[in-house]
């Protein structure tokens, strides 16, 4: 194979004409090109440089391969030019995965944060919870994932806690718990349940094991991935529902939120990440992600709980 470093030797000589001329550009001495270009031409197996009373001229062998090297130097100056880039954030990608309710909050102040600090990362971002998400990021089809279940994951995939997510009572304006001063788990045993599907949210198994904690299992009226439809369910007085502190920061005006005494199991919000190798874009969106996880916790309503209205009340 030929060595770049003679081919550029080889494109000095031929630019200059003359073998010291080179030496002079490329900070050699001019016995060291003399051997770097004998060196080329043995591994060619011809003469590439005739040496002339002026200087050097080149043969066509000469010729042939200094046209092919110049177009292979640029190309491999290209490839340094752009890997310098990628290390400095000035191209490159990100695939992230989110599920919905990060979506819904916390992700699109990550989104705003990266583009503003890195524009020319080509940033993509898909809806898909866990059990879809986690086996694309192992497969190289996503860079990064937002997760909130810490359960069944590949030992090939790297998990890094962000923060926790509480988990509160969703109940309607008027309902009968609503005013009480404490409320547990136990309170809403006969109460019909609005829940997430067992199959994709793991929050249902948060909750199905927090009931069976309190000791009572809970009767599901609807099931459904979509919060938004659970808390129309909600408002309507079907049910209750067990919702987390992304969503219920933008709880409608007829759904009365509590916190429960003891506290339900929060959920994990989690980045997973494919082991191993780790691009720029990742760490930087890691670094935006673990940023803005301590200023939404910090964020986080104390008791009054109560920023829209006050039917948002904990215990």
């Amino acid at each position: 194979m030929l060595d770049s470093r003679r081919l550029r030797v080889l494109c000095e000589v031929a630019r200059h004409g003359s073998f010291s001329a080179a030496a002079e550009s490329l900070g050699y001495t001019q016995p060291a090109i003399s051997r770097q270009i004998a060196t080329l031409e043995a591994e060619v197996g011809t003469t590439l440089i005739r040496r002339v009373p002026k200087g050097a001229v080149l043969t066509d062998a000469g010729m042939l391969l200094v046209d092919r090297a110049e177009a292979i130097l640029a190309r491999l100056d290209d490839a340094e030019n752009e890997l310098r880039a990628l290390a400095g954030l000035e191209g490159g990608r990100l695939r992230m995965a989110t599920f919905a309710s990060a979506a819904s909050s916390i992700v699109p102040l990550a989104i705003a944060a990266f583009r503003e600090r890195h524009p020319a990362v080509e940033l993509s971002v898909v809806m898909a919870d866990p059990p879809d998400s986690i086996p694309r990021l192992r497969a190289g089809e996503l860079d990064l994932a937002l997760s909130h279940d810490a359960i069944d994951i590949p030992p090939v995939i790297e998990l890094i806690h962000l923060f926790d997510d509480p988990m509160y009572v969703a109940m309607r304006a008027g309902h009968p718990l609503a005013e009480s001063p404490a409320l547990e788990l136990a309170d809403f045993a006969t109460e019909p349940w609005m829940l997430a599907t067992t199959q994709t949210c793991p929050d249902s198994r948060l909750f199905l094991r927090a009931c069976h904690e309190a000791g009572f299992e809970p009767q599901i009226a609807f099931q459904n991935d979509d919060y938004p439809a659970i808390l129309g369910f909600v408002a309507a007085g079907v049910g209750v529902a067990m919702i987390p502190d992304m969503v219920a920061r933008g709880v409608r005006d007829d759904v009365v939120v509590r916190d429960l005494d003891p506290s339900a199991p929060p959920r994990p919000i989690l980045a997973a990440l494919a082991g191993g190798y780790r691009s720029p874009a990742v760490s930087a969106m890691l670094a935006v992600l673990e940023e803005l996880s301590g200023e939404w916790v910090a964020s986080r309503p104390p008791l009054s709980f109560a920023a829209k209205s006050d039917q948002f009340a904990r215990t």
